[in-house]
């Protein structure tokens, strides 16, 4: 039987993937989780090879592993969850290589989710909803669109801009849970930030 599907999760980028105190952070917020964060392996700019050392890396903890695009790398590693962005294989071609996988689809718009949705995803990663310093140029979607997206009856991760703060007011609008970059991972007390997020999202 498939675990629960985490309220919180915890992105890397490309900076934070090289950063020598990974494995410390990593460990702070899946103590502060546990089975309920996810910490997601992501870095469109890696190599293979640094793909696989950070995803191992965060194998070795006791909240679950998601592995954004390499489904390669999440095979190998017996993740618990992929991440699939606009030019990944297809929900489906991902159910083919494990069934127990929690399948999830980055989209941006109604439209986008409604065709996830149909894809057959698990969840959808929903963002940005608010203003991002990852994404500069793209416009927040912002409550009311995150809202509409969680009506289609699909489980709804916000991102962009997510704090403990702003994690109850996506929660309010209808989301599941919420993901985040810097708000976890340059903390300066990220087991504190962990746990203070997903007391809000429950």
């Amino acid at each position: 039987m498939r675990a629960p599907l985490p309220r919180l999760h915890a992105i890397t980028d490309e900076r934070i993937a090289r950063r020598a105190d990974l494995p410390e952070v990593a460990r702070q917020l899946a103590a502060a989780g546990g089975a309920n964060l996810a910490l997601h392996a992501r870095g469109r700019m890696l190599t293979g090879l640094k793909h696989y050392d950070l995803s191992f890396q965060l194998s070795n903890f006791p909240s679950p592993l998601f592995v954004n695009d390499r489904l390669d790398i999440a095979i190998s590693l017996k993740a618990q969850g992929v991440q699939l962005g606009t030019g990944s294989l297809p929900v489906s071609a991902a159910r083919q290589l494990d069934t127990t996988w929690w399948i999830g689809k980055s989209v941006h718009d109604l439209a986008e989710a409604d065709a996830a949705k149909a894809e057959g995803a698990d969840y959808l990663l929903v963002g940005p909803v608010y203003h991002t310093a990852t994404h500069p140029d793209r416009p927040p979607l912002g409550l009311e669109a995150l809202g509409r997206i969680a009506r289609l009856g699909i489980p709804v991760i916000a991102i962009g801009g997510i704090d403990a703060e702003r994690a109850k007011d996506v929660k309010a609008a209808g989301a599941y849970g919420a993901a985040a970059i810097r708000a976890l991972w340059e903390s300066a007390d990220p087991e504190g930030a962990a746990r203070w997020m997903l007391e809000e999202l429950q």
